[in-house]
């Protein structure tokens, strides 16, 4: 899940929260995109 609030949006980013994990961080929105195409390249899960 991808929360985007008010700071998330001042820093160009967003929180992610992975089931299983609980709140990951946050991730700066490049960075987040990079991994996630990679993941569905790879079919392995961010």
């Amino acid at each position: 899940m991808l929360v985007i609030g008010d700071r998330e949006m001042e820093n160009g980013a967003v929180a992610l929260r992975q089931r299983g994990k609980g709140d990951v961080g946050a991730v700066k929105v490049d960075e987040f995109i990079r991994q996630v195409t990679e993941d569905i390249k790879n079919k392995t899960i961010f």
